[in-house]
């Protein structure tokens, strides 16, 4: 699979959510860096780091991540 990226819309369902880096951080037991290192791509989170991300913020987990062509 070469030529794809990953693309995420956790910072959307988390500003729908009104909550902050900070807060979702906490409900998932993450540090507002590791949030902030996902929105903005620097980070790509492990199958089961996706999995909890998405039952926090109560949306399918496809509906957070992607992957696009690069």
């Amino acid at each position: 699979m070469s030529g794809v990226e990953l693309r995420t819309t956790l910072k959307v369902h988390r500003a729908m959510r009104d909550l902050t880096q900070a807060d979702l951080a906490a409900l998932a037991g993450l540090t507002r860096k590791s949030i902030n290192a996902i929105e903005t791509g620097k980070m790509v989170p492990s199958v089961v780091l996706a999995l909890k991300l998405a039952k926090v913020l109560e949306a399918p987990v496809e509906s957070l991540f992607s992957l696009v062509e690069a």
